[in-house]
């Protein structure tokens, strides 16, 4: 069977609640798609747009993330995953194309609204879609490592210029800021988002809460690779006083109906029509037993767990991953929030309050799930040693759908470690990465997205293909 990937689109997910959240806005009388880009109203524009990102990010990002963040690993039963666990993935995969179309098409609609804003003064929505533009882009740039950014969405400009991924970060940077800088007070009255905004509900002190945290993991992002950047933007942060989430950025209206559900849901389960693809890794798996965590049973239907890649000889009575269709997707969840800025304090505030920040980080890691227990204490050792409580748990806080930002981290920081030993060896360690056992990358683990074939056969600045082996630039290991 040939290995492919039947993934939700994120034009399928636009449709989530433009009709039971915005109905209001929606003149049935006038086709938007007869509209020329700035008569299109921004609250119409700002769902699709949304959504979208959260149909990349919920089903592409998150199959590859989980895998490389091992918290599932293909059926021995099945062959659905078996090239983004084996290692194997091409720049041909839908994962990559998919994945990547899937966000350029949601950030036309992004970059539409902050155009539009900017023309109208409208300094709410410019501070939304300037967050939902820096978002995404920061995923895309630390999957691929270099991206279109500047020249991207423009329909003048057929061959945009990828930028390397520092001047991809210098940019966005100077984007929250300058959106930061606006006084949100002068924009009209008349045109406020509102329930329109499927993650704050037009809550602009929320969504500026959000621009200081992206902008605190932009810097954080950096600490390997540019340790002055990244010491002096959060220094700056923390001395201004900059608040940061203090809830879930989060789509939570999911049904469980067709074409309105979880995306991983969605494609994994719905649209494949198999529930048990996914199966539990011994990585994930193992660490949440040894600590008594009770997420375990949250996360997977059992404790039998496969070592990851062995889907040639594993065993078909294997935990299956649980998936919902009403989860949740996570721009910023609260936990995430606190372990950055528990990694920050820990950095570059004296650690003075990092073990309260990490307390209420795995908190909220915990009421995700309506649980409650588990073995974590903060170390309040050395630096390394308090970094890595803090990527660990962060680890298992991105379950299901944001292991590609685990995947970030442990390309940044190291942790989690990687094992040198095998999974079956006793004494392998609970919770570190293991090389997949039918690997097909020589003993190295996977870095980055390849860029894909589409665009590579279509832009002609895209840059020489490069290994999903290959380091990136933010890796410090």
């Amino acid at each position: 069977m040939k290995h492919t990937y039947k993934i939700i689109s994120s034009l399928t997910l636009v449709g989530l609640l433009l009709f039971s959240a915005c109905e209001t806005d929606l003149d049935i009388n006038t086709d938007p798609d007869l509209l020329a880009p700035s008569e299109i109203p921004m609250s119409t524009e700002l769902p699709g747009s949304q959504t979208g990102i959260a149909g990349a990010t919920g089903s592409y990002f998150a199959l590859a993330g989980g895998f490389w963040s091992q918290y599932w690993t293909q059926s021995a039963v099945a062959n659905q995953y078996k090239s983004l666990d084996d290692y194997s993935i091409t720049s041909s995969s839908a994962i990559f194309e998919g994945g990547w179309a899937a966000m350029y098409d949601a950030l036309t609609d992004v970059r539409n609204i902050k155009a539009n804003a900017a023309t109208e003064e409208n300094w709410n929505y410019y501070l939304i879609a300037t967050c939902l533009e820096v978002y995404s882009s920061q995923v895309l740039v630390d999957l691929y490592d270099a991206i279109p950014y500047s020249e991207a969405n423009n329909p003048a400009i057929l061959n945009p210029k990828f930028e390397t991924a520092q001047e991809v970060y210098d940019i966005m940077e100077a984007d929250l800021k300058m959106a930061l800088s606006k006084d949100l007070s002068l924009s009209p009255q008349d045109n406020i988002p509102g329930e329109t905004d499927l993650i704050f509900a037009g809550d602009m002190t929320d969504w500026t809460k959000f621009a200081n945290t992206l902008l605190l993991k932009i810097y954080l992002r950096q600490t390997e690779v540019r340790a002055s950047v990244a010491s002096n933007g959060i220094q700056t942060l923390l001395s201004n006083g900059a608040q940061f989430l203090d809830k879930d950025a989060a789509i939570t209206q999911f049904k469980d109906e067709d074409s309105r559900s979880n995306p991983l849901y969605e494609s994994d389960r719905r649209q494949l029509n198999v529930s048990t693809n996914l199966r539990a890794s011994h990585t994930m798996g193992s660490f949440l037993q040894d600590n008594s965590d009770d997420r375990l049973a949250k996360f997977y239907d059992g404790t039998t767990f496969q070592y990851q890649g062995d889907f040639e000889d594993g065993s078909s009575t294997t935990s299956v991953v649980e998936l919902s269709p009403t989860s949740p997707i996570y721009f910023i969840s609260l936990a995430e929030s606190k372990f950055l800025q528990a990694e920050a304090n820990l950095r570059y505030a004296g650690g003075t309050n990092s073990e309260t920040l990490f307390n209420q980080g795995v908190a909220a890691a915990f009421s995700q799930w309506e649980a409650t227990s588990g073995t974590y204490t903060y170390p309040n050792g050395s630096l390394e040693e308090n970094l890595e409580a803090i990527i660990t748990q962060k680890w298992v806080a991105n379950f299901p759908t944001n292991g590609f930002e685990s995947f970030f981290e442990q390309n940044r920081t190291g942790y989690p470690k990687v094992s040198t030993l095998d999974q079956s060896d006793p004494s392998y360690i609970s919770g570190q990465l293991s090389y997949s056992i039918e690997g097909k990358t020589s003993g190295k683990l996977p870095r980055r997205f390849e860029f894909p074939l589409n665009e590579r056969q279509r832009n002609t600045n895209t840059p020489t293909h490069a290994a999903l082996t290959k380091s990136v630039w933010y890796q410090g290991n």
